[in-house]
């Protein structure tokens, strides 16, 4: 049975619920993006894919979870999109600060990487929990679980990451 059949009005569900998902969409892209222009236009993006969506004959449930899920896809494909992400050339070797930068910076995208190839339920929970910053209740809200199951999603999300995360790695 179709959303429509049900009465299900998606794109004035999307509307209603706007104001509330806002902050997390642009909070997704604030704390990813190189500039608050980039994380304007993506936001922008994602609303407006959403909006595309629910217009369909099948629309999802719209919800502040799916709206994160085209917001990561929309990230994504901006990357993707990015034709001078390799071609900045490097005027000159920066000198080190007393701290050595490296190791952290290939932490990250070994981290990155682990991350990408871990089901989409996992990735979710811990970037919403590590990398937004957000508390086990509040990703309990987002991901549309109760505190308990998304506790237990957390350990099972972690063992994940460690599993596939090479020896001698996080610290």
């Amino acid at each position: 049975m179709s959303n429509e059949a049900e009465g299900y009005d998606a794109p004035r569900a999307l509307l209603t619920l706007y104001d509330e998902a806002l902050p997390s969409v642009y909070g997704y892209f604030v704390r990813r993006c190189p500039d608050r222009a980039t994380a304007e236009d993506l936001t922008s993006e994602t609303f407006l894919a959403a909006m595309d969506a629910a217009r369909k004959a099948s629309p999802p449930p719209i919800n502040v979870p799916w709206l994160i899920g085209v917001a990561r896809h929309k990230l994504a494909d901006h990357y993707r999109r990015r034709h001078d992400r390799f071609t900045d050339p490097v005027a000159e070797v920066p000198e080190p600060d007393g701290e050595d930068r490296w190791d952290a910076e290939v932490d990250r995208i070994v981290a990155e990487s682990v991350l990408a190839r871990l089901p989409e339920h996992h990735r979710t929970v811990l970037a919403l929990r590590y990398m937004d910053d957000r508390s086990v209740p509040e990703c309990a809200e987002l991901i549309g679980r109760t505190v308990h199951a998304t506790e237990a999603l957390l350990v099972r999300a972690r063992r994940a990451f460690k599993k596939h995360y090479p020896e001698g790695g996080a610290r």
